[in-house]
């Protein structure tokens, strides 16, 4: 019988420190998926098809919330199902242990507030590039002020070829000249060709 900890984290940039802090104690095992949207179904994160080989009858999976589980309501109920019937307790953080019956229909409605969030997400990002698609072509700028939809550049791409062009320069002396990764130096090139 082992305490097993699952955690979950969206973006790359993210840390499941937060959620084995607030979780506190200690576990037999602990697995993570970082950089995994809540949206993948739990059986196809690598960190939670790992879990899923390794758990046994009486095994306890603690979680830091039901949306560490997933973001997809029919997904989580069906993953919580499946642990109950190979005799797994999951213990979320805050709610405590999840049985049947009662604990199912609280997972249920739980777990739909996490699909909605997902969805608020997306309409909040697309409405947020649509505002910004319409105010680049209206002003030249993004609605928060920025050049361009991308992420910025690393520097002025033609600058950056015209220097590589004039000095016979190599892919990497041209980076290293502007401080950029060689990938942007092959991008710039590759684009003004």
């Amino acid at each position: 019988m082992s305490r097993i900890a699952y955690f979950r984290v969206s973006t790359n940039d993210q840390s499941i420190e937060s959620q084995r802090s607030a979780m506190g104690g200690t576990f037999d095992k602990e697995f993570a998926d970082e950089g995994v949207s809540g949206a993948t179904l739990a059986s196809s994160r690598p960190g939670f098809k790992e879990l899923l080989s390794y758990v046994r009858e009486g095994d306890t999976i603690c979680v830091y919330a039901v949306d560490r589980l997933g973001r997809d309501a029919l997904d989580v109920q069906a993953t919580v199902r499946k642990l109950l019937a190979l005799g797994v307790t999951v213990d979320v953080h805050g709610l405590g242990p999840i049985g049947k019956g009662v604990g199912e229909l609280i997972l249920a409605v739980l777990a739909q507030v996490a699909d909605m969030e997902r969805q608020r997400i997306a309409e909040r990002t697309a409405a947020g590039r649509e505002a910004a698609r319409a105010a680049l072509k209206a002003t030249g700028k993004t609605h928060r002020g920025k050049d361009s939809l991308g992420r910025p550049k690393a520097a002025n791409g033609a600058e950056v070829v015209k220097w590589r062009q004039s000095n016979s320069a190599s892919i990497a002396e041209t980076a290293h000249q502007f401080g950029i990764s060689t990938a942007s130096v092959s991008r710039y090139c590759r684009a003004l060709a």
